[in-house]
Order: C-alpha cells, then sequence, then structure tokens
C-alpha cells in the first residue's frame, strides 16, 4: 500500500505538467460566401449589354472571335442591347514592331566535360503590341468608367518554332504572317476580356467565392478542454462550415451560440500571463474572430482581434484581423449591402425598357 501512495505522489506533478502543456493544431475547412461591389451603383441596375468595336486592319479576325460572349458580370444578366450597363469595348490593331532572328546553341559533353558537339538553333522573335479600352455607360447616358484593357506600352513577344537553318527562321513570319497574326490577336482579345470581366464583376459583381480557411484546435489528449474542443468543433462542422452563397445567415448566431459561449468561457478561465494561458486564449480569440468574420459581423470581430492582440501571444495576427474586419466593415458601408450570403435569380431581372 506504501509503494501505491508513493507512485501516486510521483504521477502528480507529471500530471500537473501535462495540463499546463498545449499543443494547437490547424483544423482546416472551406466556406463559400458571395461577393459583394466594390462600386455603388443604383441598386436596381442588374442588366448589361456589351457593344464591340474593331478596326478595319482586324475586322477579319474579330469575326471568329466574338468577344461579347466571353464578357461576364456576375450576378447580372446580359442582354443583346439596352441593358441599365452599357459596355462599350474598343480594340485597335495588333502591331508587329521589330522582327528578328535569334539563336540558341546545344552544347554536348562527354562524361569528362570535355565538349564533343554543338547545334545551333535558330527561332524568329517578333515583338509587338496590342491596345484595347472599355467605356462603361449607364442606359441615361451617365459615365461611370474607363478601363484600360491594353497598352502599347507593354511589349509583348512570339517566339517561332526552332529550326537548325537559319534562312528558313528568317521566313517563318512572312510564309505564316495570316495565321500567326489571327493566333495573337485571338490571344490578345481574350486576355483583355478575361481582364475585363474580372474588373467589372469586381466593381459591380456578386460572384460566388469559395476560401479555404482555418482554426486552431486543441491537440493535447490529456488537457481538461480536449474533449469540449473537439465538441466544439463538431457543432462548428454542422453549421459554420457548410456555409453556401445562396443561403442567408438567418438563425446562424443562434446556432453557434454554445461555441461562442464556450470560447469566451475558456478566456475567462485561463486568465493568468502564463505562456500556457496565454496560449490557449490565443486560440478563442482567434477561433471567435474567424467565426464573427464568417457571420458578416466586422465588429465582433474587432472586438476578438483587439483582444488577441492584448493577449500577447502572437499580437501580428490581431493586427491581420483587425485590418480584416475593417475592410469588411468598409465593404458594407459601400456597398449598402450588410451580408454576403443571399439568393440570385438573374432570370428574375429586367431591362429599364422591358415590361
Amino acid at each position: 500500500m506504501k509503494r501505491y501512495y508513493f507512485t501516486v505522489l510521483l504521477l502528480l506533478p507529471l500530471s500537473i505538467i501535462a495540463q499546463k502543456i498545449v499543443d494547437l493544431d490547424r483544423y482546416n475547412f472551406t466556406v463559400q460566401f458571395r461577393s459583394l461591389p466594390q462600386m455603388r451603383l443604383d441598386s436596381t441596375y442588374r442588366t448589361y449589354n456589351v457593344t464591340v468595336e474593331g478596326t478595319k486592319l482586324m475586322q477579319s479576325f474579330l469575326q471568329e472571335i466574338n468577344p461579347t460572349a466571353s464578357v461576364i458580370l456576375e450576378g447580372w444578366k446580359k442582354l443583346s442591347d439596352k441593358g441599365h450597363l452599357l459596355i462599350e469595348i474598343k480594340l485597335e490593331d495588333l502591331l508587329p514592331e521589330t522582327v528578328s532572328v535569334k539563336e540558341r546553341v546545344e552544347v554536348t559533353k562527354d562524361k569528362n566535360g570535355v565538349i564533343t558537339s554543338t547545334k545551333t538553333f535558330y527561332f524568329q522573335e517578333v515583338v509587338y503590341t496590342f491596345a484595347a479600352f472599355a467605356k462603361i455607360s449607364d442606359y441615361k447616358g451617365q459615365h461611370i468608367q474607363d478601363i484600360v484593357l491594353a497598352n502599347r506600352t507593354t511589349k509583348q513577344v512570339f517566339k517561332s518554332p526552332e529550326f537548325p537553318v537559319k534562312e528558313v527562321a528568317e521566313g517563318y513570319f512572312l510564309i505564316n504572317a495570316l495565321k500567326t497574326t489571327n493566333e495573337l490577336y485571338r490571344s490578345s482579345v481574350n486576355n483583355a476580356m478575361r481582364l475585363l470581366s474580372n474588373e467589372i464583376s469586381n466593381n459591380f459583381g456578386f460572384g460566388t467565392v469559395t476560401v479555404k480557411d482555418y482554426m486552431w484546435v486543441i491537440d493535447s489528449r490529456k488537457h481538461p478542454q480536449y474533449a469540449a474542443h473537439r465538441e466544439a468543433f463538431l457543432k462548428m462542422n454542422e453549421y459554420l462550415f457548410n456555409l453556401n452563397a445562396n443561403i442567408p445567415l438567418t438563425g446562424l448566431k443562434e446556432k453557434l451560440q454554445p461555441v461562442i459561449d464556450y470560447f469566451e468561457l475558456v478566456k475567462k478561465t485561463y486568465n493568468t500571463t502564463s505562456k500556457h494561458d496565454r496560449k490557449i486564449k490565443y486560440a478563442s480569440y482567434f477561433n471567435l474572430a474567424v467565426i464573427y468574420y464568417y457571420l458578416d459581423d466586422p465588429q465582433s470581430m474587432m472586438k476578438e482581434a483587439n483582444g488577441l492582440k492584448l493577449n500577447d501571444f502572437d499580437s501580428k495576427m490581431g493586427t491581420s484581423f483587425q485590418e480584416s474586419a475593417l475592410r469588411l466593415k468598409t465593404l458594407f458601408e459601400s456597398s449598402n449591402i450588410y451580408s454576403r450570403h443571399f439568393s440570385i435569380d438573374i432570370n428574375s431581372f429586367k431591362g429599364p425598357f422591358e415590361k
């Protein structure tokens, strides 16, 4: 019996030490929300149409591309004409500036590093420029934005296939001028349309955004909060980690309130300045800040970010969360939309002249 008590006394300090050591692991998850427009327009504007103007020189190439089809404003309905927004695109000529022949020397060496042979390959290099612009206005004629899609200060380079004979390389572009120009023009126009779609969707659109993020979960099995932490994550997995951009957040905070209350309790329970307590509080502040971010609550997120900085375990993350909360708050105010979760039925939208 004495030996038993002696063993317990030896193990007791180890048990206390184990409780004062906490390992945190990242818990990765994926959520979805809707992007909000960076620029505010009339809230009734939800249709658009696109026109394209090309040059006579490029007209034959333009007919094969149909760039209007690739211009997408997310969350809006595209009309053939007379939309709320008119996007006018002007495509200029693709112009070669310099044509030259370059060479590449291929050296073969033996196992001793001695050069045994050299081969020279030639290719033609064409430096060219392209320009494209877009003007956005509304159906009332009000100018909204000008966008530079490509300009001639950016030099682009085309390289021909390689040939062992220099004279063959010299004549490549001349012989294949029509085909090569068509390919380069198509690529330049497609790049410009992608840039335009991204720009107008960022400024005016309502896209669907899927992001990967993480929280901190206790990974120390002997820690007294181990089981409760995992229970909280099971609750979040049921509700928070299944967020969909099309489904409103109505009632979600109430469902997550037990999780929020738990992390708040942890902060109060581990309230000393020891590294252990600051570390476990760090996880609570961090997780709460992330929860509030996806609940579209930047004010509560800012509170947790401030607490994270004062906790002084990873103050840089506190600063990062402060910036994220401020950006979200600013986005809500600038768009006058205070949620990133709502459904959109573009088929229900009608142009300003449709009945």
